[in-house]
């Protein structure tokens, strides 16, 4: 072994942007490009509208106007404008801000002075303009070093602070700001502040009535079994109703921050619901029974909120403050409390309550004995049969490192030979395949019994764990991968339906992905290129020039598994399954559902707009070969 030294020459000091431009993950957690909702140039937007809505909740400015255009974003808020004689550190000078003060920020998302220094640190160009009192100030920056900053200067601009920001491209490689995910995020700051106005690219986003307006947004209002419970109180709100779909669905937030991963609060609001149910009822329901189909809301304020990541999506806090009671006495108090009373006065509403809980009752016990039998069967056939080749991260952690197993991904495929490329080609530390047989069933308006029926769909939810919820999901990513042929298509829309059927949960919360994989591979003798659409595979016979040879994919199986390692590595391409601005049941019953003439039209339109653009290949490959 290399003789490694260690002297006064490896300590080294990192100024406060150096470091955060060297560790940004543990600033904003991952970096990405824009394509998915987590990535960081939308935790960098949010960290400067969390001090916006700061001063809207400390009772400034009602008003926040955001701008995004070629990349650079703008944010001005009408609050108290930072003090002028601070605006330089403020952005700069890591730990420091007015929000350790609690008395200024007693209930603030951001307590510790570095969220605007990140976006500072990791953006290209920022300036900050600070309003105060008829004067104003303004700093540039360029990846963090101050290039100038001016004088106190008179101003007649409105009290509140303007900053403008471009994310730096050397970290953020080719991002863009995908606008449907922004206004997914200002319609949650808008639903928690309600009578808060936020203008964005001539949109606006506003809430008269809070989290009753996110869920009447949000779900399926045809599908509800009765009309949602609205209530606040001082540091809480919440809404809760009962749907038709399987699982739970849950938004919850803390200070204004969607807490996207739950946490303290959320653990009790569910066990409040619970525990208010069982005693207004006077009887002992199983958990299950009052948790199925609960589609909620809370928010909550909590003084100092402890958080278990930088990027504040989960929350860790036991008390609501320093000196005050636990969040979960609170919460529980308050939901036993004014549940509790609610029902007792809306005598409908508590009949409606009781039937579906004694609903999912019967359910349950329906399938009690096909259960029993279809988990023996799984356990046998995961033997036997294996269907699933599991990753090295399950059978050699005893511990269960949460870290590794966040790292796991399982790769659904159909047939043998895709099966078999994809196992020789995979990282069996972290990687699975689970091998279906043939087409899977249409679930489509199935109850829950047909899965424990179904030897298929029985050995899929055993083998991801996924039968008593998402707390036992063993892969962080499920990946479906099939052929992009139409029997392939068939199989994967067969799959989306039977995971938003019965687990919705799997998609609301980011585990489900489509793996995308080459159609074509052009190739001379020097270089060769995976193309994933027509048009790559038209750049790339441009840049090879001459006759290149060109190979149309048409199964996994033709795949080699040495070429399969392109792209289920570092390289894999993934789309993350997402529901956008429609619930789960509208959604299956457009593509499932009885075929109607709307359906139609989208399948004739999106076949003209395919063969058009293969038209177009073909022509500009003649020209070009």
């Amino acid at each position: 072994m290399a003789q490694v030294t260690y002297t006064e020459d490896n300590i080294k000091s990192l100024d406060w942007k150096e470091h955060i431009r060297l560790r940004p993950g543990m600033y904003i957690g991952k970096l990405g490009n824009g394509s998915t909702n987590d990535d960081g140039i939308y935790v960098l937007l949010k960290e400067i509208l969390d001090n916006c809505i700061d001063e809207y909740v400390m009772g400034h400015g009602k008003t926040i106007e955001i701008k995004i255009k070629d990349g650079s974003v703008s944010v001005r808020d009408y609050g108290r404008g930072i003090p002028l004689g601070k605006v330089v550190d403020c952005v700069s000078k890591i730990n420091t801000g007015g929000k350790y003060d609690s008395k200024a920020f007693k209930k603030s998302v951001g307590l510790n002075g570095v969220g605007t220094k990140a976006v500072n640190a990791l953006s290209q160009h920022f300036t900050v303009s600070a309003f105060r009192d008829g004067k104003s100030k303004t700093a540039e920056f360029q990846l963090g070093e101050l290039l100038k900053e001016s004088k106190i200067t008179k101003s007649s601009g409105r009290n509140g602070t303007l900053i403008t920001f471009t994310p730096d491209e050397s970290i953020f490689k080719n991002y863009k700001f995908q606008e449907n995910f922004i206004e997914d995020r200002l319609w949650d700051y808008a639903y928690l502040n309600a009578g808060l106005k936020i203008n964005f690219n001539k949109k606006t986003f506003q809430s008269k009535n809070g989290l009753l307006d996110l869920l009447n947004n949000k779900a399926d209002v045809e599908s509800l079994r009765y009309p949602i419970i609205h209530l606040k109180g001082e540091d809480i709100e919440i809404a809760l109703t009962h749907g038709n779909q399987y699982g739970e669905e849950y938004y919850s937030f803390v200070n204004g921050q969607n807490t996207t991963q739950g946490g303290t609060h959320l653990q009790a609001y569910r066990e409040a619901i619970v525990k208010t149910v069982r005693e207004h009822f006077n009887k002992n329901y199983d958990v299950k029974d009052i948790q199925s189909a609960v589609i909620g809301a809370i928010s909550v304020r909590v003084e100092e909120p402890v958080f278990e990541s930088q990027t504040k999506t989960k929350l860790g806090s036991l008390k609501m403050g320093p000196d005050s009671q636990t969040v979960r006495g609170f919460i529980v108090d308050f939901v036993k409390s004014k549940l509790d009373n609610f029902l007792h006065k809306n005598k409908e509403v508590a009949a409606a309550l009781l039937k579906r809980i004694q609903q999912s009752e019967r359910e349950r016990k329906e399938i009690a004995g096909i259960k029993k039998l279809a988990n023996a069967r799984a356990k046998k056939a995961n033997i036997h049969n294996k269907k699933l080749r599991d990753c090295k991260v399950h059978y050699n952690d005893k511990r269960g490192d949460q870290e590794k197993k966040d790292q796991t991904t399982v790769f659904i495929t159909e047939g043998d030979s895709a099966s078999g490329s994809i196992t020789k080609a995979r990282n069996v530390a972290t990687q699975a395949v689970f091998s279906l047989r043939g087409k899977p069933l249409n679930s489509y308006g199935q109850t829950k019994k047909i899965v424990y029926e179904n030897e298929e769909l029985n050995l899929l939810q055993h083998a991801l764990n996924i039968e008593d919820g998402m707390d036992g999901l063993r892969f962080n990513q499920v990946v479906i991968a099939t052929d992009a042929d139409v029997d392939g298509m068939h199989i994967r829309l067969l799959l989306l339906t039977f995971f938003l059927q019965f687990f919705p949960d799997l998609v609301r919360e980011g585990h489900l992905f489509i793996l995308e994989t080459p159609l074509f591979r052009v190739r001379d003798k020097k270089q060769t290129f995976y193309c994933y659409s027509a048009k790559e595979k038209q750049d790339a016979i441009k840049a090879l020039r001459g006759k290149p040879e060109i190979t149309r994919f048409k199964g996994l199986g033709e795949i080699s598994p040495n070429e399969f390692g392109e792209f289920i590595g570092e390289n894999i391409r993934l789309d993350p399954v997402v529901i956008k601005d429609a619930s789960i049941p509208e959604v299956l019953a457009y593509y499932m559902g009885k075929n109607t003439m709307e359906r139609q039209a989208f399948i004739i339109d999106n076949l003209k707009v395919e063969i058009d653009e293969l038209a177009d290949a073909d022509v500009v490959e003649l020209e070009e070969v």
